[in-house]
């Protein structure tokens, strides 16, 4: 079990990681989530013993590691810009830690050959690295991380550099190798699209704080915050100011730019938010809960101009202004709209998020 204890990190006056508490269980898979510059390579750095935290303290398995250097850590790291020993093959990359360990040739070479497989490195062992390409080597890079079979592995972004088709397949055999290994695994990622297939528990970061720790569902689907909710959403969450007036929220819609006068919009209250006191909130709805078509009977529907449609395979993100407010709509499917055009989209209320003045989540879930 690894532990944070109001561990805080300050470097020349700038707070890179405010005092922060958490635990994570042996054999879990735990992603850190948040944009560049949240504080998720400081974190991982403070795990692994690179750097040492300004306040609070480090325990692993209950001993205090606070000061002990990474050397003396049974840890392993696999950052987004690979690392290999350039004079050695493939195979010599990867058998390196268990050769350091005192492993027999047996089972190095049955453990190379095994973790060379799963990472489709096994035509190329006798290869040195400076003849592959990026993701060829940033593979022997987790090859070499997975078979050292460390207590805690640290991977900051590490598929970032394959191609597609074989960071998809990595993403569904990454949590099989984790749930097998006993580890304690922290995957940092910007990605709330590979959290969620990565499954196991999510930390939010941001700017140096963690907003939130659960079960990765779980704080997707019932964010603590709006800063939680923001973090957790790509394209990024929609919101717009209302006031609950018993059971409707009431919406003024502006127009783009503030001219003209502002037309009253009212929706619906849903069950979930049904106990929200009455008075001002900020309603948040994800692009994939706007929809141009109707989701379900008698669907509420908001007047929006078109502004521009990005396809992107197999889905849309069709840019739109609701008022003064910018929105993302996510469809599937090919979707593409000419500009400047008036139409309804619906909501789909039943996945409405409602939050306080102070950014916390109001009522029930948003399912």
């Amino acid at each position: 079990m690894l532990e944070f204890i109001n561990v805080s990190k300050v470097v020349s006056g700038q707070t890179h990681i405010h005092p922060t508490n958490l635990v994570l269980e042996r054999g879990t898979l735990n992603v850190l989530l948040g944009p560049t510059l949240s504080g998720k390579t400081s974190l991982l750095r403070l795990m692994a013993g690179l750097d040492k935290p300004t306040s609070g303290s480090v325990r692993f398995n209950g001993e205090n590691v606070t000061g002990l250097p990474v050397q003396r850590r049974n840890v392993a790291m696999v950052y987004q810009q690979f690392i290999n020993y350039p004079s050695m093959t493939v195979y010599e990359n990867i058998a390196s830690p268990l050769r350091v360990a005192g492993e027999s040739a047996d089972v190095i070479d049955r453990e190379v050959k095994k973790v060379a497989d799963l990472m489709r490195l096994s035509p190329l062992l006798d290869r040195l690295p400076l003849s592959l390409s990026g993701g060829q080597q940033q593979r022997t890079a987790l090859a070499r991380a997975i078979v050292k079979k460390a207590s805690l592995v640290l991977l900051d972004e590490p598929l970032a550099n394959l191609d597609y088709k074989l960071r998809e397949e990595m993403r569904e055999e990454l949590p099989k190798i984790f749930a097998a290994s006993g580890s304690i695994f922290v995957y940092a990622t910007t990605e709330p699209s590979e959290a969620l297939l990565l499954g196991g528990n999510t930390a939010t970061l941001h700017q140096g704080r963690v907003s939130q720790f659960g079960k990765t569902v779980s704080v997707y689907r019932n964010p603590r915050d709006l800063i939680t909710a923001r973090t957790f959403s790509d394209p990024p969450i929609n919101t717009h100011t209302a006031v609950k007036e018993g059971k409707n929220f009431v919406l003024l819609e502006k127009e783009a730019g503030g001219k003209g006068k502002a037309t009253k919009i009212t929706l619906p209250v849903p069950a979930h938010l049904a106990t929200v006191a009455d008075g001002p909130v900020t309603l948040g709805v994800q692009p994939h809960h706007l929809s141009l078509e109707e989701p379900y009977a008698k669907a509420p529907s908001l007047k929006v101009k078109t502004q521009v449609s990005e396809i992107a395979g197999s889905e849309s993100f069709v840019h739109v202004l609701f008022g003064d407010k910018r929105w993302v709509i996510l469809e599937h499917g090919v979707r593409n709209i000419d500009p400047d055009l008036d139409i309804d989209v619906y909501l789909d209320t039943r996945h409405l998020m409602a939050f306080g003045s102070d950014g916390m989540t109001l009522a029930g879930t948003a399912g």
